[in-house]
């Protein structure tokens, strides 16, 4: 596999895409899914190896349950999924690269300390890097917050390929 770099000093030019202004810029931008499949809702904080997000929970956010009346729990391991995807895509931007496609591999330490996401809540998930090897396998710490609160949490393992369809046509054979 090819290298897939990471944003530092050294390889991502921060002049070239402002990340103060996050919050203003469509999550499409940084993540390889499109509606109906985009989760989150917005960027709004990146550091190095870091990002923030936020989920905004309404009657028409993917996988909403009337009868839960909010967005039942396991979704937030996706949460957390497309979090670390906007991450390697600011990460992207800064380098002047394209966005590519990355796998969940697993998780560990899985914590759902709430039954639900619930209607009306916006949710906040931070997701920071533990390590990356240069095949592109890496490990997060991830958790997603309430009011400041931490409602689940875990170490998420994702593999992005440098070329998602040449990965794709290669473990099939």
């Amino acid at each position: 596999m090819l290298n897939v770099p990471q944003c530092d000093a050294n390889k991502c030019d921060v002049t070239k895409f402002d990340v103060t202004k996050l919050a203003e810029q469509e999550v499409e931008k940084f993540i390889p899914h499109r509606q109906p499949m985009i989760l989150i809702s917005q960027l709004l904080h990146y550091s190095h190896d870091s990002l923030l997000t936020q989920t905004d929970i309404s009657a028409s956010s993917p996988y909403f349950d009337a009868n839960l009346n909010g967005v039942p729990n396991y979704v937030g391991i996706e949460y957390m999924a497309q979090s670390i995807a906007a991450l390697a895509g600011v990460e992207a931007h800064l380098r002047d690269d394209i966005i590519r496609v990355g796998f969940l591999l697993g998780s560990r330490k899985l914590k759902m300390h709430i039954p639900q996401f619930e209607l009306g809540q916006s949710y906040q998930t931070r997701v920071t890097r533990l390590y990356q090897e240069e095949s592109g396998l890496a490990v997060f710490d991830c958790q997603i917050l309430h009011n400041q609160e931490v409602v689940a949490e875990a170490n998420v393992n994702v593999f992005q390929p440098q070329d998602a369809l040449a990965y794709i046509a290669e473990s099939t054979q």
